[in-house]
């Protein structure tokens, strides 16, 4: 899941190298942490946070453990 996340962040943003995915993982959820560099907050979450939804909604439909609920955090 982390790779498909950096996947799709990373022709968004101008420093792909200061990308991080950190993965929390508890007994109900899986917390993706998805860390990029301050000046490209924005291209991520994108006008009225579009582009983060549709991140989320795509890493949402390719979860894997159908028991645990996927949750992806920007920051």
């Amino acid at each position: 899941m982390k790779a498909l996340i950096e996947s799709i962040v990373t022709p968004l943003v101008d420093q792909p190298e200061d990308i991080v995915v950190t993965e929390t993982e508890e007994d109900a959820k899986i917390v993706y942490h998805l860390s990029v560099n301050q000046d490209d907050v924005g291209k991520v979450i994108g006008k009225n946070g579009r582009i983060a939804k549709a991140i989320r909604t795509v890493v949402y439909a390719a979860k894997s453990d159908a028991n645990k609920r996927i949750y992806l955090d920007i920051m």
